[in-house]
């Protein structure tokens, strides 16, 4: 009669499970004896940033390598910068833009035989000047909106400030501080699709389904001149003229609708500078470019480049074969903030602010040493397209493929790296600005995915949805960060303040969300 043994018990499960770990921690102190590599640090433009250093293959990891840059360059642990690696394949025309678990075996697979005689170029990126802590608590629910909130954007000075526009037909501003309400900003009569904060603070803008655009003093919440009539149907979209490129000593303004036109007014005057006419459907997004471009996105399928100075057609792109829903600029962090970085104080003399804009304006967008400003359209044919039109032309860079329904939204990461697009398929997508290659998928939402915000440093990604939450990402392994519940509706309106302090959120429920670390 065979005798069955008795189950283990607690402590010899204990024992079992300690061992296993035990064993499993033999594998990473045996990397030790890998080898070692030369590694010339290099930045974005090829320049050299230090000697040629010997760094063992087993301590190698993109965290380690980062930490001996910023030693090598000199600066206190308080003052490191994080950075993303690019790999230049000794011998080959080959970049590899996501830095590998194994550095080793990524050298081998591409036919490196002998990694320790060769020296490796690793193209060195800062992810950011400041280090953004994840969101993970609800600071303040404001009521004060008696409809939905559809738009919200924080002031670029600080995450002080906080405008939205509601189906109300008001707009407000608040301070986030003390979660209360500052300024209702009355004389709207239909809804308010949008708000824009001017690049240095001093003025806010809204449009609305009135046909007007209105442009408001935040300090006072008082008009500054009178609405901007001139479109005959809603109006959906506005751009503000990047502030180096201010003239006469005036902003101009950009605005868009679903008239089909864009309409350029200066602003200290309330002057119709140009009207920009062509589409033969709603204009659905509108941008301004560091360059002098302003790039138009519209429902007859096409995105229309045109030169603000002349009010000219540049290009004409129709290549998507559905409604174009949205259109990110390679700089618009950059040209959102003007001379505002957040880690600095700010320069005394005009002359010194517009340098200042101007210089984060060429770091944002300079590629290879020139300044090649891209942007990214969305539609409803469930694609995206990455353009370069100072250098291609009408010809896309890339064609993005993988989402299974409509692209709502589409976000260029702060350090110009990477691209976020959120979709109707509850899905939110990270993609290489450089060639448009798909990265990794961020799934986690039950609804679709309406709106994406980054943190200034690059690190982090806020979504909103259908499903009544926000989700923090963590963009490099792609796993979720923080799950923000709270909402009691759809979420329309998400954005990450540019000081990284903050995010702020509105939707369906009608109050506005703040949240902090």
């Amino acid at each position: 009669m065979a005798t069955v043994a008795p189950p283990p018990s607690k402590r010899q499960r204990r024992e079992e499970v300690e061992r296993a770990t035990i064993q499993q921690d033999v594998t990473p102190i045996s990397r030790d004896d890998l080898g070692s590599f030369k590694a010339n640090f290099v930045d974005s433009d090829g320049n050299q940033l230090t000697n040629v250093i010997e760094i063992n293959f087993g301590d190698a990891t993109e965290k380690n390598v980062s930490v001996l840059l910023n030693t090598l360059l000199g600066r206190d642990r308080d003052d490191f910068t994080p950075y993303r690696f690019r790999i230049h394949i000794p011998g080959k025309d080959i970049i590899v833009d996501q830095y590998p678990t194994d550095l080793l075996a990524l050298l081998q697979k591409h036919g490196v035989t002998n990694p320790f005689e060769t020296t490796i170029t690793l193209s060195a990126e800062p992810q950011s000047v400041f280090k953004v802590q994840a969101v993970s608590r609800l600071a303040h629910r404001i009521p004060g909106h008696g409809q939905p909130i559809l738009a919200a954007q924080f002031s670029p000075v600080s995450s002080k400030l906080l405008a939205t526009g509601s189906g109300d037909n008001t707009a407000r501003i608040w301070d986030t501080e003390t979660g209360t309400p500052r300024h209702t900003l009355k004389g709207h009569t239909g809804w308010v699709l949008g708000v824009a904060w001017s690049p240095d603070g001093a003025r806010l803008a809204t449009c609305s389904m009135d046909k007007t655009v209105r442009i408001w003093d935040p300090e006072t919440g008082k008009p500054f001149g009178s609405d901007l009539k001139g479109h005959t149907k809603w109006v959906q979209a506005m751009a503000w003229e990047p502030y180096h490129l201010w003239r006469d000593g005036s902003a101009r303004l950009a605005s868009a609708g679903k008239d089909g036109s864009c309409r350029i007014w200066i602003v200290n005057s309330g002057r119709t500078e140009h009207v920009l006419g062509g589409h033969k459907g709603a204009i659905s997004c509108v941008r301004w470019g560091g360059t002098g471009l302003i790039y138009t996105g519209s429902h007859d399928k096409s995105i229309r480049v045109w030169d603000a100075v002349k009010g000219t057609l540049v290009h004409n792109m129709t290549i998507h074969g559905h409604w174009i829903n949205y259109i990110a600029l390679s700089s618009d962090h950059a040209l959102r903030t003007g001379y505002f970085d957040h880690t600095k104080d700010v320069p005394a003399t005009e002359e010194g602010k517009v340098e200042k804009a101007r210089e984060r304006f060429e770091k944002a967008a300079r590629i290879n040493g020139k300044i090649a400003e891209r942007f990214v359209s969305a539609s409803d044919d469930f694609t995206m397209y990455l353009w370069d039109p100072t250098n291609n032309s009408t010809k896309p860079v890339a064609r993005l493929l993988g989402h299974q329904n409509k692209v709502n939204q589409v976000q260029f990461s702060p350090d110009g790296t990477l691209i976020a697009s959120a979709g109707w398929d509850n899905a939110t997508k990270i993609w290489n600005a450089r060639d448009g290659k798909f990265l990794k998928s961020l799934r986690g939402h039950v609804g679709p995915v309406y709106q994406c915000g980054w943190s200034a440093d690059s690190r982090l990604l806020v979504t909103g949805s259908k499903d009544c939450t926000l989700k923090v990402w963590n963009v490099r392994n792609g796993n979720l960060a923080m799950d923000l519940p709270g909402h009691e509706d759809e979420v329309y309106a998400v954005d990450w303040a540019a000081d990284g302090k903050m995010v702020a959120s509105g939707g369906k429920d009608k109050a506005v969300r703040t949240w902090r670390n």
